[in-house]
């Protein structure tokens, strides 16, 4: 249900697409559009009037009658991207002379949509197929009207306006905007209508909005839903400024006129850096000619839903081991940049990017819900075995938590009692002392705690002076009695050692009486709700405390039972006794020192 839940709100991240994934989405597109292959473009020439030529002539604004001459240097299709909505500040003569030049050589001039006007701009035939796209378009209150007679005499009018993206970036140009319900083409798109000769464009609209955008005679312009095309930024193109081209004009099909005087035109940012107006409006020509734009179609938002639910619903199913989830997340993230790579060489722009992200993110999620959850089992681990088995065992179970056998399973172990003997004269001489024997018993404790816990075996409980511990569990050990009678013998060694410290420091001997046997028990957790032991219970458990008590009948540290001998022992028989609470008789033996 938790992971369920986590994908329905994941998903709802990637359908929200909040401002920062968007901002990501671009930048992946300019990474796409960015590393394509350079192109020359043979068919457009791009003319700079720079601050030089300003000079020339004057100084800005430019006589209208140096644009006649411009466009008469040319056998080109010549556009000027230079705004002219009112009539030369030198007089009437010079609109009349660029008009004059107009008449001779068909020239498309700029307009441009504007909030603050409500005029409108020259009527372009359009033939729409389809729904109604104004719902779709941009657009604007108005559109910044050329001077009358430079609008009567331009073979067309086309619109020169950018749409910065939403971090100020301008990526995507309109082909058509909309104004009081009239369309409007774009300057290069105008600028193609007139070369052709056609009357009209192109416009197909279906119900998610703009599909695409034509001339006839050239390939379809595939349009994201509001009828704009991203720009290839690395198309180079001929160029020359205004000087140049006077006195020796590249021959080219098309000729776009620009400002690039500081102050005059501001330029445009884009991926590829500052861009003016003229410069970009050859670029959409240049697409419209080859129709290889790349755009964001309108079925692509489905796209990314559906490969969205995929790639969680596959992490979903595979987050439960990193072995598998990793994987996955590497096949998501590889299939989305191969399908993204694939896409774009026929020219669509499909972002993926925010899926990739938001599946590493609900991978990372449930990555660190995984690794919590088990740091968590393993500091229960510790802190209930931590104190009572070896630390490398506490280590095992840590890494492969199934080797715990809990709940009251039935195991063949291996039991040890070891006590005191002689502890009540002990205690009796600490009365006025309870710090001293408390140092003591520790010492004492310590000593062959260490011993224990060095074979692989499991401290039970300290009953006072008294050590229980068994081997065989909670990791299994095929060698239980063994390890067992080993540290039985060495605990010995070790306590002939503490002794020697204690006879130095004139304290008390001490000696133990050990008891150990091997039989079938029930091994887990006991105890309540609230508290509980990880314990055996069991017969077998029992004979082992009923031998260690029985050490001083015979005047040995050491009984086991015939079910713990192992081999490369010299085991000396003591008796076949039948214990308290047991109908049959058991062998019993010792060690000698």
């Amino acid at each position: 249900m938790h992971k369920l839940i986590t994908l329905i709100l994941f998903m709802g991240f990637i359908i929200w697409n909040p401002s920062i994934m968007q901002r990501l989405e671009l930048i992946g597109y300019d990474l796409l559009i960015m590393n394509s292959e350079p192109l020359q473009n043979e068919n457009i020439l791009i003319v700079d009037l720079d601050e030089e030529f300003l000079k020339t002539y004057g100084g800005w604004p430019l006589p209208r009658s140096v644009y006649g001459d411009l466009i008469t240097a040319t056998n080109a299709v010549p556009g000027f991207t230079i705004l002219m909505p009112n009539p030369d500040i030198r007089g009437k003569n010079y609109d009349t002379y660029f008009s004059m030049r107009m008449g001779y050589k068909p020239t498309v001039l700029a307009n441009t949509a504007s909030t603050k006007v409500s005029t409108q701009g020259p009527h372009v035939g359009t033939v729409q197929l389809g729904e109604d796209p104004t719902p779709w378009l941009l657009t604007y209150p108005g559109i910044l009207q050329l001077t009358p007679d430079l609008a009567e005499s331009a073979a067309g009018a086309g619109v020169v306006v950018s749409s910065p993206e939403l971090d100020g970036v301008t990526r995507r140009i309109p082909l058509v905007v909309g104004s009081q319900n009239k369309l409007y083409p774009s300057f290069a798109l105008e600028l193609l209508r007139v070369a052709v000769g056609d009357p009209s464009y192109q416009l197909k609209t279906n119900e998610d909005g703009i599909e695409w955008v034509r001339v006839p005679n050239y390939p379809l312009m595939n349009t994201d839903a509001n009828g704009r095309i991203f720009l290839n930024w690395n198309t180079n193109f001929y160029k020359q400024t205004g000087q140049e081209f006077i006195e020796n004009p590249i021959d080219a099909p098309f000729v776009i006129f620009g400002t690039t005087a500081e102050g005059v035109t501001n330029p445009v940012p884009t991926p590829a850096g500052a861009k003016y107006p003229h410069e970009i409006q050859a670029n959409i020509l240049h697409n419209l000619i080859t129709g290889t734009a790349p755009s964001s179609p309108t079925w692509s938002i489905y796209l990314k839903y559906a490969y969205g639910l995929l790639s969680l619903a596959l992490l979903a199913l595979a987050v439960r081991s990193v072995f598998f989830s990793a994987p996955t997340l590497i096949l998501i993230v590889v299939g989305a940049i191969y399908g993204t790579l694939h896409a774009y060489k026929s020219s669509y722009l499909i972002d993926l990017s925010s899926v990739v992200i938001i599946s590493i993110l609900y991978w990372a999620y449930h990555t660190f819900l995984s690794f919590l959850s088990e740091y968590r089992q393993k500091l229960r681990i510790k802190q209930q075995f931590g104190t009572y088995v070896s630390p490398d065992l506490v280590k095992k179970l840590q890494e492969d938590p199934t080797l715990l056998r809990l709940g009251g399973s039935t195991e063949q172990l291996t039991f040890l009692f070891s006590d005191i003997r002689g502890f009540t004269p002990i205690s009796e001489k600490y009365q006025k002392n309870p710090q001293g024997l408390t140092s003591l018993i520790n010492r004492f404790l310590d000593n062959q705690t260490e011993i224990i816990l060095k074979h692989g075996g499991t401290i039970d409980k300290y009953m006072g002076d008294c050590i229980m511990a068994f081997w065989g569990a909670p990791l299994p050990d095929e060698n239980h009695i063994e390890n067992a009678t080993k540290a039985a013998i060495e605990m010995r060694i070790a306590l002939e050692e503490l002794n020697e410290t204690l006879r130095e420091e004139g304290l008390d001997q001490i000696n133990t009486g050990a008891g150990i046997n091997s039989g079938p028990c029930v091994v887990g957790n006991f105890g309540s709700t609230t508290r509980f032991d990880y314990s055996v219970l069991g017969d077998a458990v029992n004979l082992a405390a009923r031998l260690e008590s029985s050490c001083k009948n015979y005047d040995v540290d050491l009984v086991i039972s015939e079910h713990s001998l192992v081999d490369g022992y010299d085991y000396e028989f003591l008796d076949e006794v039948i214990v308290k609470g047991k109908s049959e008789p058991v062998k019993i033996y010792t060690i000698r020192k």
